[in-house]
């Protein structure tokens, strides 16, 4: 491609509403272009970049028999509210785009297409001989995100690579699901990117288990923890530790002391440790049937309650509420709090034992708290905790003979780097910020016994099928490649994947040998396979450098003064790295070098 024929236009200037460096370098370059909030335009060189991408995508699903296919955007809300989730994805989420056609039926724009998968498999798949099958599309997905962010990174329409798959057992879908745990490994390796593999939440997605793939980048919205052999990594929703032993307590008689202005653990510090105290958290849950409940979990001072966590212990307990999911989960204000109190709250000296009495009746929540105990709590002996009355704290408290442990006990807190490895405790964990491109989940049979997708087996029993979804984020993976690899002077495109492999730079167009040269070389690149661009513009030769480096790719060739000697300069944008070739060779070096930074 010439570039004099290109539609380019770069910015010396970073834009007012970019905030991190992929996002200002995309548009600085003229890869994106901004329509609204979270809606981008994908320009010439970044599509270049995301068919590269794609390529790569679809040549290692194929390897592993999936088959590709497209479904539709526009997805009918009987099948969302057949499975359930459509409350959980208009309300509680509220990340779908919902609308109604001409005849009044709701419709979705899809964020993701577990519903209309299921349906096309509960169609046509009959029999065990059938399976397995594993469909995939590559295609725009649509999500009303809060607070769109980051260019690619958190938009309201992105480009996704979504499979599905369809198992008569367990077994069949493990083996699946470890097939594409490679494939995906290959594909991240293959774009020339550093990442992590972790355990995850599966969120409202669903499924007994799931792992998702982070590129290693400090702008990353995730926070991985790993173990130092890298045995063990997940994302600090999904991890689990030990917390650091709890300090010996100084107290043997329960007391009710005095704590004026001690609201807070770091204001109790002066009594005890804060690894001795029982906090008390507030929480107001809404489900899905409307029920309010009021949720005080119960944890050790030192640490932090994992709302995810918390959330999939709240979804377990919905149906003793008659509901079937959780909607929203807050920690009440002060002006929530007007609507169910009886009576104003101790905040900051809450105890286990809240009497029930401060919800008041008629107030639209359920009239006893739901109590919740983390595990750091449960073994804690003679600890402080609030005494439900402003001021004043309890001291040597003991559960079973001063307190009622709560009867629900789960993993609710919030693992950190420095915590102990639970496999191997002399190891702690460390930590890492990462950007996901990456998720793939073991769904069973969440969505195929909603949407009654049944087969029948070798002894003629009808089972419901087997299911595993695997998402990979094509436009945020060639973001995620930039805030990789970027430096002061612009992107660092990884081989694979960069727009064009080669740039030549013509510095004086009105030199003749210069030119001559340059077009020798295009054609040759060309006729070699090699994507090459060739900066023919009227632009000074300053001003062509500079964009060489901004736009980033990966080789540069100027057919500079060196010709005189039968040379050319080529620069290596990465290492920054410039050398000489004999202008013969140019081609065939710059091909092998391709071919070896590619790893084909």
């Amino acid at each position: 491609m010439r570039l004099s024929q290109m539609l380019l236009v770069t910015l010396r200037e970073d834009p007012a509403d970019a905030e991190i460096p992929s996002h200002k370098l995309l548009v600085r370059a003229g890869f994106i272009r901004r329509l609204g909030s979270g809606i981008y335009a994908y320009l010439p060189l970044m599509w270049r970049v995301l068919q590269k991408v794609s390529q790569i995508v679809r040549e290692e699903m194929n390897a592993t028999g999936a088959q590709e296919c497209l479904l539709p955007q526009l997805q009918p809300a009987e099948l969302w509210q057949t499975s359930g989730r459509w409350d959980t994805y208009t309300q509680a989420e509220g990340i779908m785009f919902a609308l109604q056609d001409r005849a009044g039926r709701q419709l979705g724009l899809g964020p993701t297409h577990e519903e209309i998968i299921t349906q096309i498999a509960q169609e046509m798949i009959r029999s065990y001989r059938q399976l397995p099958v594993n469909l995939y599309q590559i295609q725009t997905k649509f999500r009303d995100e809060i607070r769109p962010r980051f260019g690619l990174m958190r938009g309201r329409e992105f480009i996704m690579k979504d499979a599905y798959s369809f198992h008569a057992d367990e077994a069949s879908l493990k083996e699946t699901y470890q097939a594409m745990d490679q494939a995906y490994r290959r594909i991240l390796t293959r774009c020339g990117l550093a990442f992590r593999a972790v355990e995850a939440d599966s969120g409202a997605i669903g499924g007994s288990g799931s792992q998702e793939f982070m590129v290693l980048a400090d702008a990353g919205e995730d926070e991985v923890l790993y173990s130092e052999t890298g045995d063990y990594g997940a994302n600090v929703e999904k991890a689990v530790s030990l917390a650091p032993e709890a300090a010996p307590s100084p107290f043997t008689v329960l007391e009710k002391k005095q704590t004026p202005g001690c609201d807070t653990i770091a204001s109790l510090e002066q009594y005890c440790s804060p690894t001795g105290v029982v906090k008390n958290v507030l929480y107001e849950a809404i489900f899905d049937n409307g029920q309010g409940v009021l949720v005080l979990v119960s944890i050790r001072g030192d640490q932090a309650v994992n709302e995810v966590k918390l959330t999939n212990e709240l979804t377990k307990q919905a149906p003793n509420y008659g509901a079937k999911t959780l909607l929203k989960l807050t920690v009440p204000d002060a002006e929530s709090q007007q609507k169910w109190t009886a009576q104003p709250l101790p905040l900051g000296y809450l105890g286990p034992d809240l009497a029930d009495s401060y919800i008041a009746p008629k107030s639209g929540f359920h009239s006893q708290f739901l109590r919740l105990a983390d595990r750091t709590v449960v073994d804690l002996q003679n600890f402080v905790t609030g005494a439900n009355e402003i001021d004043f704290h309890r001291f040597g408290a003991n559960w079973g003979t001063d307190l009622k442990l709560p009867a629900l006990t789960a993993d609710l807190r919030k693992a950190q780097a420095g915590d102990r490895l639970i496999a191997d405790p002399s190891q702690t964990l460390q930590s890492a910020r990462g950007i996901e491109v990456g998720h793939i989940f073991q769904l069973g049979t969440k969505y195929s016994q909603a949407l009654g997708a049944v087969f029948t087996d070798e002894d003629g029993k009808d089972k419901p099928l087997v299911m595993g979804c695997y998402g990979i984020g094509v436009s945020r993976l060639a973001q995620a490649a930039i805030e990789q690899s970027y430096d002061a002077d612009g992107m660092i495109w990884p081989v694979a994947i960069a727009p064009y492999e080669v740039v030549i730079v013509i510095p004086n167009l009105k030199d003749a040998q210069q030119v001559g040269a340059a077009e020798a070389l295009y054609q040759s690149f060309q006729e070699a396979g090699v994507d090459v661009l060739l900066d023919d513009r009227e632009e000074r030769a300053g001003v062509k450098f500079k964009d060489a480096d901004l736009i980033g790719i990966p080789y540069r060739i100027v057919t500079g003064k060196s010709l005189k000697d039968g040379q050319v300069e080529v620069v290596e944008r990465a290492a920054k790295k410039t050398q000489t070739l004999p202008l013969e060779t140019a081609v065939k070096t710059l091909q092998d070098w391709i071919v070896q930074a590619k790893g084909v």
